[in-house]
């Protein structure tokens, strides 16, 4: 049977269309087959492959890369963040190229791409897991709904006119409360997206923490703070207040009514990441971000 490996593609450009048909015409010589989502992979030209390695359509559904080697997500970060759902239930790990913006996610470039295609045939790559944040709404104690994310949950206010208060609660305890845009719940992967707009820290992706974020507070203790990783969150929405948003990762929206409480912890299942070289992450920052370090001399020799 071919090894197979799972590619999520960010169809909408020609560039990246022909750099699917490549990819799996350098796959299928090597014998690995590919396993594409059928919308995505329509106007992809990839004839004269052999006919037991002509890619194979999957659902998309969660759990669909079961059985993959690697998910290859060819795109930015929003297509790794899709091709998450898949990969997440069946721990099966993500490979991401950066074929969008700045794909901080991205552990490789379209120029590295080479190189990561060679490392998946000859399975010379590492892997890592990364936090997830698991989430549930309740009101009155009953389970409104259930989700997750890789990058951070956000409870942001549902109308332009109307402010959102909210109290956080941490360890089953009041910590404080304001009138804001918003709240959101990060991991240290999502600490480089909506955090960091929102004022947030960046934190290593080593580092084991939540990041709690508020959004354009209106309150004299209104910083962000690093916690636990195994603390227990809570946000609670003012029951006589407007209703609210939970979105998960900018993937899985719901609804708050007043009154609402949204409870948030380390996710029970995180996601597997690949990494190629073990790039420190000081050099991805550098380079993602564009930080000026003109000057750097570094350590002298034998200090």
């Amino acid at each position: 049977m071919a090894r197979e490996v799972l590619v999520v593609l960010h169809a909408g450009r020609g560039k990246n269309r022909r750099t699917a048909a490549a990819i799996a015409r350098r796959l299928a010589a090597a014998g690995i087959r590919l396993r594409v989502l059928d919308d995505e992979w329509a106007e992809v030209e990839c004839d004269g492959l052999p006919e037991d390695l002509v890619p194979r359509t999957v659902d998309g559904l969660p759990g669909c890369a079961d059985g993959a080697e690697v998910v290859l997500v060819l795109g930015g970060d929003g297509t790794l963040l899709r091709a998450a759902e898949m990969a997440r239930p069946v721990g099966v790990p993500l490979l991401g190229v950066n074929l969008g913006h700045v794909g901080f996610l991205a552990e490789a470039e379209q120029e590295s791409l080479d190189a990561a295609l060679d490392a998946i045939i000859d399975g010379t790559y590492a892997v890592e897991e990364r936090m997830t944040i698991d989430s549930v709404v309740r009101l009155n104690g009953e389970v409104l709904s259930r989700s997750w994310a890789l990058n951070e949950v956000a409870v942001e206010k549902g109308s332009r006119e109307r402010i959102l208060e909210v109290v956080l609660e941490i360890d089953g305890r009041p910590v404080s409360g304001f009138g804001c845009d918003g709240v959101l719940c990060a991991t240290p992967t999502g600490s480089t997206a909506y955090a960091f707009s929102a004022g947030g820290p960046l934190v290593w992706p080593q580092v084991e923490a939540l990041l709690l974020v508020p959004s354009n507070a209106h309150a004299l203790f209104a910083r962000p703070m690093v916690i636990s990783p195994s603390s227990h969150v809570a946000i609670e929405v003012d029951p006589n207040g407007p209703s609210a948003l939970l979105d998960c990762d900018g993937r899985r929206t719901v609804e708050l009514p007043p009154g609402a409480r949204v409870e948030l912890a380390r996710g029970a299942v995180p996601v597997r990441m690949v990494r190629l070289d073990g790039q420190p992450f000081a050099d991805r920052l550098v380079r993602k971000f564009d930080l000026p370090v003109r000057g750097w001399r570094g350590a002298p020799d034998g200090g």
